[in-house]
């Protein structure tokens, strides 16, 4: 396929579509977890239109092992002067600010920010987010498979280094484009998606004995990982059933979390946890309550809590809940 002219517009262009632009990210990690770090970030700047404004890069250094060198090609003596990443807050805020944050694979990204941002205490300015995985399901796109070389190649768009944030960014920009054009001319909705900037962070022990990071394989992409295990001991209370509107929650409980939370995802488990609640990693028939803060998203979680007849409340409500649990049943 062509691609289409840096400064083509479609005509008329749809009302509801964002009109402050879009920020095109990539990201390239240490590894797949919560605790794992940015290396390097690239951000292209797009207007309302699709139109590349201007384009940013920078290393990270992750102060701990740089992951999967194999993947990235990022090692520790090329991280070791780069800036750290809460030298580099203001000016990626600056390229973020007022945009939608637009990712291949895009919650990913967006949670490796915002858990920057939170260990630098700051909050990222970002409010919407778009996932071009999304977006090309939403067209309809014939791909064999959605990875970022697949829609680049459907595009005419030639990648010229895999894994690197600015190429990659670069090549998402212009995969992008025609995207959201197409998407326009057919009247398609944009698969936006609130981004909540976590507002609380809890830091993991070190990671070895020494507190020296170990060079090579992280957890997410080996066995033989440093990372401590966070597998929580079973909850000694049965299941009571059922979450109740306006009655309070009872120890035992199954609740499960899908999508964004303003907590940090693993801290908001610790309170469940330490207030009696049994933290499920998935929902079936015996969740007792899903907590979301996007109830309309089509994550399996919240497709199945619909179709199980599963409660669900939000982030705030479930806060306010895990203040007043009520004793499990003698």
């Amino acid at each position: 396929m062509t691609m289409l002219d840096d400064r083509t517009t479609a005509a008329p262009w749809p009302a509801a579509y964002p009109t402050q632009g879009y920020a095109v990210v990539d990201v390239e990690t240490t590894g797949l977890a919560r605790d794992d770090r940015i290396v390097s970030a690239a951000v292209y700047r797009l207007d309302a239109q699709g139109n590349v404004e201007d384009h940013w890069y920078t290393l990270v250094n992750p102060e701990r092992d740089p992951g999967p060198v194999w993947i990235h090609g990022l090692t520790t003596d090329v991280l070791e002067g780069a800036p750290l990443f809460a030298d580099i807050a203001a000016e990626f805020s600056a390229r973020l600010d007022g945009r939608v944050l637009v990712a291949h694979n895009a919650m990913f990204d967006w949670s490796m920010i915002s858990r920057e941002y939170a260990r630098a205490e700051r909050t990222a300015p970002v409010r919407q987010r778009l996932c071009t995985i999304a977006l090309s399901k939403e067209l309809g796109l014939p791909l064999s498979n959605f990875k970022l070389e697949t829609l680049a190649t459907h595009f005419g768009v030639v990648q010229r280094r895999a894994h690197n944030a600015l190429d990659d960014a670069r090549v998402l920009a212009e995969a992008f484009r025609p995207s959201l054009h197409a998407a326009a001319e057919r009247g398609v909705r944009l698969p936006l998606l609130e981004c909540r900037p976590l507002t609380e962070w809890a830091s993991s022990p070190s990671p070895t004995p020494s507190g020296v990071p170990r060079i090579g394989r992280q957890a997410s992409y080996g066995t033989n990982s440093w990372r401590p295990s966070r597998k929580r001991p079973a909850c000694p209370y049965p299941n009571p059933g059922r979450y109740e509107v306006d009655k309070p929650l009872k120890q035992g409980m199954r609740v499960a979390f899908s999508g964004d939370t303003s907590i940090d995802r693993e801290l908001l488990e610790d309170r469940a946890v330490e207030a009696g609640l049994h933290v499920a990693t998935s929902v079936s028939r015996l969740t007792s309550l899903l907590v979301t803060n996007d109830p309309d998203s089509a994550t399996s979680k919240t497709v199945k809590a619909k179709s199980f007849g599963t409660p669900i409340v939000d982030e705030a409500a479930f806060t306010q809940l895990l203040g007043d649990v009520a004793p499990a049943d003698e």
